[in-house]
């Protein structure tokens, strides 16, 4: 892997000229001394200070020898520093392999000679350059470069210089290889969140196109192709015919023999970068039509979040406590039991099969409210499937009855629960879910749910929430956990990714995460998704929700047979900022569907066929708790508890 930096060195920066370079591409400026002025213009333009002396709290160093070894007298990080090749070679040497620092600086001339260096056993240290034409860049690599300093470089120039190289990948002042945990320890909190805005999750710099998850706009994939990781015109009309390491091909063709990949492979197939993308997506939709054939479906359900109010404190929710400026969540609010039936009757008249239950946990709630909620779902609309709880709302409601999961589960079907979404999971790894959502259910308590539910004769969904403060490696772990309990068990009925959705999310507001996953993210966790899970689950879902109709629909292409559900309401991603509407119709499903080439086909929860013998329920005219008049089943309002609070 070859990487190269775009950056710009100055002498008196000021915010208009970070954010214009920061607009032009550029993602570092280098400054030979950095005094708090500049450091604050410079963040406030978007721009990662770089600092050649020892003076200010830049993002990274570029140093002499002897100033590397004051910074690791200080404790700083071999991944911040950059040494610059002056003096004897012992003592550039010494310096190397004391601070193990990041990347040894030379001239063009003297490339091969930094080379030598940094080819000595245990040093790690990339030979970087600076270069100013395709042809010094090949030069320099041909003499052990392995890191090229770009300054004033346009899209096409670097369209060239990635056709002419292997593995070409772009980065920010620090290595790709450093972690949102190393980031995080080491960086203040206003530098913390440039860097985050700036890189992808595997570290490296994001694609400069405005889009994410949940922004009315389109998804910026290529006509033809599936990787937007360049923007050049070159990249968009490049087709096929793409060079794939003999490591993933190896991956992929014992995947399509039926060998399922390990955890590992897992990872290193959420590396994957621009043209192996392709691939990925070529042999996972391969599987989905051995798995599926071209078959889509999709289910008509109501989404019914009875509650806003959370006594959990999740950095990434905006639905329990969304900022005001955004005006997306409004005032906190509590449906009473009947308003939640009413819901259900309304959905089961306009031919909904499924209703979704979640909501907050209310400070008051204790488990008696699930199962209340579901006896009286299940008198007004007996045919109606509750597809209800997540493993968060079950742990909790055990917990508040002094009971077991187990024996609370037995609760809740007997009630009517039919099947839990598998949302709460965000990232099965703890390692993430600390910072993520520290006061949550850990991994080991989220499966404990799932399996004594599956144990129990109920089955479930699975999710993965996704582009925050994770990584590839978490990914990995995630998709593990889910193997795990699925080879046990049986009982997961789909996968659906939930790319994150940044806009009023609060660990997002408050400089914590990253702006959403990419675009070749997205197409990623979808296509590892049915590759990961080929023979173990067979439905993976796309989240039109989080993406749009038109987004949804491409990853078709890339393993998902699922469009999901109708929804009729739907808040938790409207809280957090997404445009995408909240409900959708099932002649919408089946206009795109066919429009995509496949066969659409509507299905119950548990992916069976839908009765056609829906009969509607009459309704009356009632008085909700506000005031306003309501249609609710007549023996709905004979049902006197109401949530609490």
């Amino acid at each position: 892997m070859i990487t190269f930096l775009r950056l710009r060195p100055t002498e008196s920066p000021n915010e208009l000229w970070a954010a214009t370079r920061r607009k032009a591409g550029t993602t570092v400026a280098e400054v030979d001394v950095l005094n708090v002025a500049d450091r604050t213009a410079l963040l406030a333009g978007g721009l990662l200070p770089v600092s050649g002396s020892l003076d200010g709290d830049p993002a990274a160093w570029v140093v002499d020898p002897h100033d590397a070894l004051e910074l690791l007298a200080d404790d700083v990080a071999g991944w911040r520093i950059t040494i610059v090749d002056t003096g004897e070679r012992a003592a550039v040497l010494d310096a190397l392999a004391r601070t193990e620092a990041a990347y040894l600086r030379t001239g063009r001339s003297s490339v091969a000679e930094a080379a030598s260096l940094v080819g000595l056993p245990s040093i790690n240290s990339r030979v970087s350059v600076f270069v100013d034409s395709v042809e010094e860049a090949v030069a320099a690599i041909d003499a052990g470069a392995g890191d090229l300093l770009l300054r004033d470089w346009d899209s096409e120039s670097l369209a060239e210089l990635r056709d002419v190289v292997t593995e070409l990948v772009e980065r920010t002042a620090v290595p790709p290889s450093v972690t949102v945990d190393q980031a995080r320890k080491a960086y203040p909190r206003d530098l913390f969140k440039v860097y985050l805005d700036l890189v992808d999750a595997s570290g490296a710099a994001r694609p400069r196109y405005s889009w994410a998850p949940g922004v009315e706009e389109a998804a910026p994939m290529p006509d033809g192709r599936l990787s937007a990781a360049w923007s050049d015109t070159g990249w968009r009309n490049r087709g096929d015919g793409w060079s794939i390491p003999d490591d993933l091909r190896a991956i992929l063709d014992r995947s399509l023999d039926g060998e399922a990949p390990t955890r590992d492979e897992i990872e290193r197939l959420f590396r994957a970068r621009g043209d192996e993308i392709e691939e990925i997506a070529a042999v996972a939709d391969t599987l989905r039509r051995r798995a599926n054939g071209d078959t889509v479906t999709y289910v008509v359900n109501r989404n019914i979040n009875y509650t806003n109010q959370c006594y959990f404190r999740c950095g990434f929710c905006a639905f329990s406590k969304g900022p005001r400026s955004l005006n997306l969540r409004g005032d906190p609010y509590l449906m009473t039991i009947p308003q939640v039936v009413e819901r259900s009757v309304e959905a089961w008249n306009r031919g909904a099969t499924e209703v979704c239950l979640q909501g907050g946990i209310h400070p008051e709630f204790t488990g008696d409210f699930y199962v209340t909620v579901l006896e009286a779902i299940k008198e007004a609309v007996p045919g109606m499937h509750c597809h209800g709880f997540t493993p968060l709302e079950v742990w909790q409601g055990a917990e508040t009855l002094g009971t077991t999961v187990h024996d609370f589960l037995v609760r809740l079907r007997d009630a009517g629960l039919g099947t839990l979404p598998g949302t709460a999971a965000e990232i099965l790894d703890d390692r993430v879910r600390k910072f993520l959502c520290p006061d949550k259910i850990r991994t080991s308590q989220w499966a404990e749910v799932m399996i004594t539910a599956h144990e129990l004769g109920l089955r479930s969904t699975s999710t993965m929430m996704f582009g925050h403060i994770d990584d590839p490696s978490s990914w990995a772990n995630h998709f593990e956990v889910l193997r795990a309990i699925q080879r046990r068990t049986g009982g997961i009925t789909e996968f659906v990714p939930l790319p994150f959705v940044h806009m009023g999310a609060p660990i997002y507001l408050q400089g914590k995460s990253r702006p959403g996953p990419t675009w070749d993210e997205v197409v990623l966790v979808h296509a590892v998704a049915r590759i990961a899970f080929d023979g173990l689950i067979d439905n993976i879902q796309a989240s039109w929700v989080k993406l749009g109709l038109d987004a949804g629909t491409r990853l078709l292409d890339v393993g998902c047979n699922d469009l999901g559900g109708t929804l009729m309401d739907e808040t938790i991603s409207r809280a957090a900022g997404a445009s995408h509407g909240q409900t959708m119709t099932a002649e919408d499903f089946e206009r795109a569907i066919v429009a995509a080439g496949r066969t659409p086909s509507r299905r119950t929860t548990l992916y069976g066929a839908v009765d056609s013998d829906h009969v509607p329920i009459s309704v009356g005219r009632s008085t909700d708790s506000s005031g306003s008049s309501s249609d609710v089943t007549k023996n709905s309002m004979s049902i006197d508890t109401s949530a609490p609070g």
